[in-house]
């Protein structure tokens, strides 16, 4: 089963990414940041609230916290990866966690999630984004 999207090219003005991160204000930062670059923008602060976004608004990409409580950024992805309409929706897990396990970060992987660490600058973001996207400038 393939969880990567076939999409080769998506104009950001068209493009709704969903950001879901415990961290508040790491969820507004990155959202004014991709706002700024002219993407449309969905946020959740923990993953049970994320999924219900995602369901209903159906992003083009999803960029997720690793650590969060309750449901964890992976148990997220799973979840996510069990519904037919999600399958294929790109994400990427954002971590400050630099010591993850192998068994964890193979488990990303095999669900079609890209892994970045913690701090991301503006154009660490925007380039995470439209790789996502699969955007080409």
């Amino acid at each position: 089963m393939s969880y990567v999207s076939n999409v080769t090219s998506v104009d950001p003005g068209n493009s709704t990414i969903l950001i879901v991160d415990d961290d508040e204000g790491v969820t507004q930062t990155f959202a004014r940041m991709l706002k700024l670059e002219g993407f449309q923008v969905r946020t959740a602060i923990n993953a049970e609230s994320g999924l219900k976004v995602a369901n209903e608004s159906q992003p083009n990409a999803i960029i997720l916290d690793l650590r969060m409580p309750l449901v964890d950024g992976l148990g997220f992805l799973r979840r996510l990866r069990s519904q037919d309409d999600q399958r294929a929706t790109p994400v990427a897990i954002v971590t400050g966690d630099y010591f993850l396990e192998d068994s964890v970060a193979n488990e990303l992987r095999e669900l079609g999630a890209e892994l970045r660490f913690k701090p991301l600058w503006l154009e660490d973001l925007v380039g995470l984004a439209r790789n996502l996207l699969r955007v080409t400038h």
